[in-house]
């Protein structure tokens, strides 16, 4: 099965659908709900940025433009893959196959002109991003690379099939809320040695240890190199965005072929009660995997502070989980799956990490192909709202979820932009 599938959904651009709009609307200032989904468009169409409002009583999707570019006409960007806006929705960030570009949020939830954020002369920028997040303060963006890096001696010889792969990193950039503007960190990209496949980055502060901000990483490389299928923890310096690697027992092994990941933290503030738990979307040859790891216990002799201990054994579900997303509260997570279009639910157990599968509709069917998932809660605390960007189809599915049972129901499609890729929700 695919060990790549950010190539996969690039591929996935070149055979979708036209274009055709529903639900169409404007604004003339911002809506409450507002959801961003790149199109990787097709025949001369695109790529752009589609924004959307949300109607916060039922999850319906009105479009409010579609013509956002997702790259300066001055820069080569490629097809874009990820978006994700600051801590106060006035910025967003598009990641392409070889640029980031930035933009201002304009008052109806449209977006201003693109402006090439990296790679620029204070923001080098790794060759061939696939994945991007922040922090929760918005005070670093994490980008990992398959590509090529300034540091030859780090560097590796992968097998024909990945001719333009040089080197495997890390890039770090300081940003700051309300600016379109990126700079790399000192050391910026950090080499990793390993062909990174997605990332997660999470702050916390156990009980009886000190505050933490760590980026976890799982490595997928081809057997012909090492067969790498891998979970490696990096302490982040809050004050410099230095990156460490954080020991002990990093790397973890994972289930075979991990393509996605996410980390939550279900404390509480101001309570002992809850943990830090990583979970792992894997692809073997013919089933899915979601492997659950715990950040050590306090107090649990048998591991060491910050150390991740594997929670059980890894759960089956549908082919190819390749995005992951939390609801606000910690309590409930939701895996898309590319091959078997379908999203799972569970239940997170906040104090073990274990998963329950949701009930009813454990599990709900998607366009084709889904890449990406975002969730936003209803004001009105009738529920809250999912999406999928499903690339094939050209459309996007919206899923009302229950905030006490996590169950999801009353499904709606709405036709999209071609080769919908990566989305981001507010």
């Amino acid at each position: 099965m695919s060990k790549k599938i950010s190539l996969v959904v690039v591929l996935a651009g070149m055979c979708a659908l036209s274009l055709f709009l529903l639900n169409c609307g404007s604004s003339s200032s911002r809506p409450s709900g507002l959801l961003y989904v790149l199109t990787q468009g097709i025949n001369g169409a695109g790529p752009d940025v589609s924004s959307f409002s949300i109607d916060l009583n039922s999850g319906n999707l009105s479009l409010i433009n579609s013509n956002a570019s997702t790259c300066p006409a001055s820069a080569t960007c490629g097809l874009p893959v990820s978006i994700l806006l600051d801590p106060t929705g006035a910025t967003a960030f598009v990641m392409s196959q070889a640029a980031i570009t930035s933009y201002n949020v304009n008052s109806d939830g449209s977006l201003g002109s693109p402006t090439l954020a990296a790679p620029t002369t204070s923001a080098p920028l790794s060759g061939t991003p696939i994945a991007m997040t922040r922090d929760a303060a918005g005070k670093f963006l994490f980008v990992i690379g398959q590509g090529s890096d300034p540091s030859p001696t780090n560097c590796q010889t992968l097998p024909p099939s990945y001719p333009n792969i040089a080197c495997a990193s890390i890039s770090v950039f300081a940003m700051q809320s309300g600016s379109t503007s990126l700079s790399a960190v000192a050391g910026s990209p950090f080499p990793v040695g390993r062909i990174p496949s997605a990332l997660s980055v999470v702050n916390y502060t156990a009980p009886s240890a000190t505050a933490m901000e760590v980026l976890y990483v799982t490595f997928n490389s081809d057997p012909a190199l090492h067969n790498d299928s891998t979970l490696s923890a990096y302490s982040v310096d809050t004050s410099s965005g230095n990156l460490t690697d954080l020991t002990p027992g990093t790397p973890y092994a994972t289930a075979t072929d991990p393509i996605s990941v996410l980390a939550v933290n279900t404390y509480p503030a101001g309570e002992n009660t809850g943990g830090v738990f990583v979970y792992v979307g894997s692809q073997a040859d013919q089933a899915g995997a979601l492997s659950v790891f715990q950040v050590c216990p306090a107090g649990n002799a048998g591991c060491q502070a910050n150390q991740l201990v594997p929670v059980g054994t890894p759960a089956s579900l549908g082919q190819n989980p390749v995005a992951m997303v939390v609801d606000p509260t910690n309590n409930f997570l939701y895996v898309v799956c590319y091959t078997s279009n379908q999203v799972y639910g569970y239940r997170i157990n906040t104090t073990t990490g274990t998963l329950t599968a949701v009930s009813p509709a454990p599990n709900e069917p998607t366009g084709s192909q889904p890449v990406a998932l975002a969730m936003h809660p209803s004001v009105n605390d009738t529920g809250e709202f999912l999406y999928t960007s499903n690339s094939a189809s050209s459309n996007i599915t919206g899923l009302t979820v229950s905030t006490t049972s996590g169950s999801m129901s009353s499904p709606i499609t709405v036709i999209a932009p071609a080769a919908p890729s990566g989305m981001v929700a507010r």
